[in-house]
């Protein structure tokens, strides 16, 4: 079989459109994302992250409007995260932060609920109503523990 100059470059060009498909997959399942410019940065203070990560999704009402910046220990060890936020959002400071899971088993992420007062969040700020991560290990293990199992 001889080789051609067309049948080459169709060659070449499907390989390349295979290579960038191939990237473009390996970025999206490993979680690299561009979210946009920021802008607003927030707090939280969380007794328990669970399986939350840098760069997981902040949602508001199911639609992604940031990510997790950053993770760290306070001085009271507690979970500090701080939230990149889209830079119009204009949420009241009586927003609560919730850690969710995407299914039973699936990634956690941060939904936010907006409050009603009037004043609004600037960057910097720290949300005071927060609820940590459910621990299934935790509420098996008093399950387990509080169940009577006809002992005494």
């Amino acid at each position: 079989m001889q080789s051609t100059p067309l049948r080459d470059l169709i060659v070449g060009l499907f390989v390349l459109v295979g290579l960038a498909a191939l990237g473009y997959l390996s970025l999206s399942l490993g979680g690299a994302a561009y979210s946009g410019a920021g802008g607003l940065e927030l707090a939280a203070t969380f007794r328990e992250i669970g399986g939350l990560n840098e760069r997981s999704p902040v949602t508001i009402s199911g639609v992604r409007v940031g990510q997790v910046k950053s993770i760290t220990l306070d001085a009271d060890l507690n979970a500090r995260v701080v939230l990149d936020l889209n830079a119009a959002l204009e949420l009241p400071t009586d927003t609560s932060a919730a850690i969710r899971t995407a299914g039973l088993l699936g990634d956690q992420f941060i939904a936010l609920e907006p409050g009603a007062e009037d004043a609004l969040l600037v960057s910097g700020d720290t949300l005071d109503f927060t609820e940590s991560a459910l621990s299934i290990e935790k509420l098996l293990g008093a399950l387990v523990h509080g169940a009577n199992l006809g002992g005494e």
